[in-house]
């Protein structure tokens, strides 16, 4: 067999998958091949020109629903799919599976979302499902009207994400080490049930601020930009505290650049208020901090580029 004759059919097989998934209404992005990563640069190795000049644009302002742009894109590379859920109205369960190291006896995804469903007293909606490589499952589901529910981890059960603005899953079509990934049930998506759409509603932002004590050597300004931005993460509804978090590890780089504040008390402080209410492990908050802090800092410090 002609090996360029299978790498081309590889590619016109995922790009049916992204064709498939842009006549739904889906908003697609490319994936790095047998890879679920998005293609392209990460935002800390921005080169900020071409389609980044005006700013680093992230997989979801990426996506897109033009198939001509899809075609020019997997001409280049057999790139997995990738769906962008917010843009694309959707609502992603994400049903995990136990890890080899992780005790037998305890319950996957599956078997949580299961116990969800029968206390809130539903049957386990019907819906377009996805097989995951590993052997777990993607239920989608789309959002109600005028609703934007944003992605989490965790919030409804261990094993159990969600993916929806800020998020994008693995579609099906797609191949990696572990597997490939399967429609199991091809009918449209259900619209969320309002029993999950209740659970997953940001939490009411508290009424009162100055939930994390800051202690500062800063004064003046540049003290009240800390605490003022400490309270914003603190007080971050679910589903937008990363881009609170990383929007404010850049606006505090600039006074750790211009020597107005510590950076390890902005660090310290910034981590503090992240583990509140947490959905992603500490170790993925203290990331987005040192690389809002790192950009910033490397495009305000003498002699780097404005921000």
């Amino acid at each position: 067999m002609n090996h360029s004759r299978t790498i081309d059919l590889d590619r016109l097989g995922l790009l049916a998958w992204g064709t498939q998934a842009v006549q739904r209404g889906w908003h697609v992005i490319p994936l790095r091949p047998n890879d679920k990563r998005p293609a392209g640069h990460a935002e800390k190795y921005c080169p900020h020109t071409g389609r980044c000049a005006d700013g680093h644009k992230t997989p979801e302002q990426r996506a897109t629903t033009d198939v001509e742009l899809l075609v020019t894109a997997w001409a280049q590379q057999p790139y997995n799919v990738g769906i962008a859920t917010g843009p694309s109205g959707l609502l992603v369960v994400d049903l995990d599976t136990l890890k080899p190291e992780e005790s037998k006896g305890a319950p996957d995804g599956a078997t949580s979302f299961a116990a969800l469903c029968e206390r809130a007293g539903q049957a386990v909606p019907d819906t377009y499902r996805v097989r995951t490589a590993r052997g777990g499952e993607h239920l989608y589901f789309t959002q109600p009207p005028g609703i934007r529910l944003h992605s989490t981890a965790g919030r409804l059960a261990k094993k159990i994400d969600t993916r929806g603005w800020g998020g994008y899953v693995v579609a099906a079509g797609s191949t990696i080490p572990d597997g490939t990934y399967e429609v199991l049930d091809d009918r449209p998506p259900a619209v969320l049930p309002d029993w999950l759409h209740e659970a997953l509603k940001p939490r009411p932002r508290p009424v009162h601020g100055g939930t994390v004590a800051v202690t500062t050597r800063a004064s003046g300004y540049a003290a009240a930009a800390l605490r003022g931005e400490v309270d914003n993460v603190a007080t971050a509804a679910d589903g937008t505290r990363n881009a609170v978090l990383l929007r404010a590890a850049r606006a505090l780089g600039r006074l750790v650049a211009s020597g107005d504040l510590d950076r390890g008390e902005v660090q310290e402080a910034l981590s503090r208020a992240a583990s509140g209410n947490a959905t992603q492990s500490q170790r993925y908050y203290d990331d987005v901090i040192t690389r809002g802090l790192d950009w910033s800092i490397a495009h305000n410090s003498p002699g780097g580029r404005a921000a």
